[in-house]
């Protein structure tokens, strides 16, 4: 940048534009510069002060080109000059770099703004969600925290959320789902036997809960419920319905949890929560307590011994006991799915389990099939549940 486009410039451009009513265009932004400028600027500088401010005010900013690569997941900026991408293999350093601490400020303020959020010293967090943008189909999901809650200064966290499509033939393929599983998870979906898929972010259970949903009969209605917009099964009867956050003055939010209620009155032939987070696990068990078979779900769990107890804590959120929980579990979900994401990158699933209660009531998960372990404790159990379906 010029040394007679100075930040000081830039600083009293930007006061002067926020001053206007009406939505900046580039001649109103190249006439505010020539103002501040008092005339002294030469077509060179103007353009590169003209540029400076058109990216901060379209889109994410210097942040859109890497919003656009189709291999990024996610963007996090934790100082101006440290911007973070994760392409699959874990995070790298971008050469993307921000003037200093208050454009990385103004630009976490704009997106919360575009998400419909406030984002100001009295509420110094957002959580949201921006828009699609060209090459981004789904939006974004947005959190950013301001300093001095975040230390370092502003932290800008960006996940693209695209459109889960891979089938089950191209993850078997790419070694997501060894081919020794393959068939168990056929014969699944056939059955109609609701399922979890679990394990930690980023491990790939919106993929695989899609390419398994896609797999599901061509006559049968699936309804998914989800936070953020993510599921996109390729299957020809999917409705889907995505929550909605309240807006500025805190009205307008549509839960997870009534939408799953929504989704009972739909006619379903199977009931989906994209991601069981909180309160909504009371009503998704109860769903699949009455009549509706095959309905699924992801739970963010390490392992699938802990799925009881990370269900146990949702579901305490919406007010069912331990007892409860564990009755209501045992009879709605047969198979739990887990899926791991190593060092490197890879995804693959790991687990097939079962549930199973003990004699004191509580429910436990099973292992019936494993990566190097085809036989295992649970898996009589599982193949009792697929013969017993009688499909």
């Amino acid at each position: 940048m010029s040394a007679l486009v100075s930040a000081d410039l830039l600083d009293r451009v930007r006061g002067r534009l926020a001053q206007t009513s009406v939505s900046p265009t580039p001649a109103t932004v190249a006439a505010a510069i020539r103002a501040e400028s008092s005339g002294v600027l030469g077509d060179t500088d103007l353009l590169d002060a003209l540029r400076v401010l058109q990216t901060e005010r379209t889109g994410a900013g210097a942040l859109e080109p890497l919003l656009a690569q189709p291999d990024v997941s996610d963007v996090l900026v934790t100082a101006p000059d440290e911007v973070w991408v994760d392409r699959g293999s874990g995070l790298e350093r971008s050469e993307v770099s921000f003037p200093d601490e208050a454009a990385v400020r103004r630009l976490a303020q704009r997106l919360a703004l575009a998400a419909g959020r406030r984002l100001d010293d009295a509420q110094p967090w957002v959580d949201g969600r921006l828009p699609g943008s060209p090459g981004v189909d789904f939006g974004v999901r947005l959190h950013a925290v301001l300093a001095p809650v975040a230390q370092a200064g502003t932290c800008l966290s960006l996940r693209v959320l695209r459109p889960a499509t891979q089938g089950l033939d191209a993850l078997c393929a790419s070694g997501t789902v060894p081919t020794d599983a393959h068939e168990l998870l056929l014969r699944m979906v056939d059955a109609r036997l609701a399922f979890l898929v679990v394990g930690g972010t980023g491990a790939g259970k919106t993929t695989l809960l899609a390419a398994l949903l896609a797999k599901v009969a061509a006559r049968e209605r699936i309804i998914c419920v989800e936070d953020a917009a993510e599921l996109a099964p390729a299957h020809p009867h999917v409705v889907r319905l995505v929550a909605r956050a309240p807006n500025v003055e805190g009205v307008g939010e549509v839960t997870v949890r009534q939408l799953v209620r929504q989704a009972l009155r739909m006619r379903p032939d199977r009931i989906v929560v994209g991601e069981v987070r909180g309160a909504e696990v009371v009503d998704l068990l109860t769903a699949l307590n009455t009549g509706h078979d095959g309905g699924a779900g992801t739970v963010h769990a390490n392992s699938p011994e802990e799925v009881p107890a990370r269900l146990e804590a949702l579901a305490a959120l919406g007010g069912m006991d331990r007892a409860a929980l564990h009755s209501q579990l045992a009879a709605a979900v047969q198979v739990v799915l887990h899926v791991h994401r190593a060092a490197n990158g890879r995804r693959r699933l790991t687990q097939i389990g079962v549930l199973e209660r003990d004699r004191h009531g509580e429910v436990t998960v099973v292992p019936a099939w494993a990566v190097r372990e085809p036989r295992c404790a649970g898996a009589d159990r599982l193949h009792a549940l697929l013969e017993r379906s009688g499909r």
